[in-house]
Parts: C-alpha cells; sequence; structure tokens
C-alpha cells in the first residue's frame, strides 16, 4: 500500500501542475483578444471623428438643436484657404430663421458661418416705423453696414412689465436701410425668444453668436441681403446645396 501512494502523489501532482499551465495561456489569450477589440474600435471611433472633422472644415460653425458650435481652428483653416474677410456678406432668411455668412474662398462663394436669429413679430415687408416688421432687401439692392456701436450698457423697455432692462448684447451694427434703428444685436434678458419672431424689426442674434459674427465676419459696408417670408434659396445658394 505504501509503494503505490508514493508511486501516485507524484503523478498527481504532474498531472495537476499540467493543468493549470494549460489554462493560464487560454486566459492570457482571451484578454489580449479583448484588448484587440478595444484598440480596433477606438481607432475605428478616433478615424471617424477625424473624418467628421476634415468634412465639416468649409464651414466654421456648425448648427444643431438651434445651437452654434464653433471649432477653434476652423478660421485658421479658413485663412489657409484664401478666406478674405472683405469678401463676406450676409443673406437673412426669414423662412428659415437664420443669418448665414458667405465668402470666396479660391474663387467659389462658401458658406462660412450661420447662426439662429430672432426677427419682427409682425410678418411681411416693413413699410413704416413702429409697424413691427423686418424690412427686407435683395441681391441686386442689399443693405450695408454702416456703424458698429458698443451696445453693452443700452436698455429697452418692451412694455412687458419689466421695464428698462439690458436688451442688446454688446453690439450693435446699425445697418442703412430707408427706415432708422435697424440693426443686428444680440438678445440679453430674451434668448429664451431664439429662433423666433419677437422682436420691433431688428435682428436678434444670441449674445455669444453676436460677439462672433462681430469679431470674425463683420465691418462697415459689409452688404445685408433679407430675403422676404416665404423665399426660398437663391441660386448661387442651390449651386453650394448640391454640392
Amino acid at each position: 500500500m505504501k509503494i503505490k501512494m508514493k508511486r501516485f502523489y507524484p503523478t498527481l501532482l504532474i498531472a495537476l501542475l499540467l493543468t493549470a499551465c494549460g489554462s493560464k495561456p487560454s486566459q492570457e489569450t482571451s484578454n489580449a483578444s479583448v484588448a484587440e477589440d478595444t484598440t480596433k474600435t477606438e481607432a475605428t471611433v478616433n478615424t471617424n471623428d477625424s473624418a467628421k472633422s476634415a468634412n465639416d472644415s468649409d464651414v466654421a460653425e456648425i448648427v444643431k438643436d438651434g445651437k452654434v458650435s464653433y471649432r477653434p481652428d476652423s478660421l485658421r483653416v479658413l485663412h489657409e484657404k484664401g478666406f478674405n474677410k472683405d469678401s463676406t456678406f450676409v443673406v437673412i432668411s426669414k423662412k428659415e430663421l437664420r443669418l448665414k455668412v458667405y465668402g470666396k474662398i479660391k474663387g467659389d462663394t462658401t458658406l462660412l458661418a450661420q447662426y439662429p436669429v430672432c426677427l419682427s413679430r409682425n410678418k411681411g415687408q416693413k413699410e413704416k416705423s413702429g409697424d413691427m416688421r423686418t424690412p427686407e432687401s435683395t441681391m441686386e439692392k442689399p443693405f450695408h453696414i454702416k456703424q458698429i456701436q458698443d451696445a453693452s450698457t443700452w436698455h429697452h423697455d418692451f412694455g412687458d412689465g419689466r421695464g428698462e432692462i439690458l436688451s442688446y448684447g454688446h453690439w450693435f451694427l446699425r445697418l442703412e436701410t430707408p427706415f432708422n434703428g435697424i440693426g443686428i444685436h444680440g438678445s440679453t434678458n430674451n434668448e429664451d425668444k431664439m429662433p423666433g419672431r419677437d422682436s420691433e424689426g431688428c435682428i436678434r442674434l444670441r449674445d455669444n453668436d453676436l460677439d462672433h459674427f462681430k469679431s470674425t465676419y463683420a465691418y462697415v459696408g459689409m452688404p445685408i441681403i433679407i430675403k422676404g417670408e416665404n423665399e426660398g434659396n437663391l441660386s448661387f445658394e442651390n449651386k453650394i446645396a448640391k454640392k
């Protein structure tokens, strides 16, 4: 009996060792497989992000769910492509409630930026001061920015019980139109109306959007086209949309 036990224990020990050694490589292989899959997934995500950034590089601002997001390198990319601030002009759509900035890139008219806007509470072409309408213009006879004023301390009474309150954001971009007092300005204390129809005739931007538009694109003399209520794309806008 003793002889049998001495022969058995070494055999059992060897068997256990072989079993343990056999399972370890299997576990390491499994972990390596998971790590490889994770690396592949991360690589795919990074590749997609890079592709998205490259595809979006022609447009400085992206509007999603009514909000504008900026990429810090977008303007640099535009300058590298030959962007010239003096070539920019604005098209405001009453139908879309959007202010769009266009400019020349290597000779081609390109959409550079777009922002949600709040326009007049009453629809239609402006006919007289006080009619609560935003005036309209055309490609052939655009309005122009004639003055850029610091409006950071300007107040206004909207007749809604709030009294005289800050209302214009930091800037008032006064437009040269047949009517006095029309301009592009901010929406201090009124950003909940954006985008929408609530102004007395002016074009309102969100305060941050106004700052970005003024510092990046706006200049005295800049052409401003304000399309009619149901007017669709202009001819060059259709060409851009098809690209």
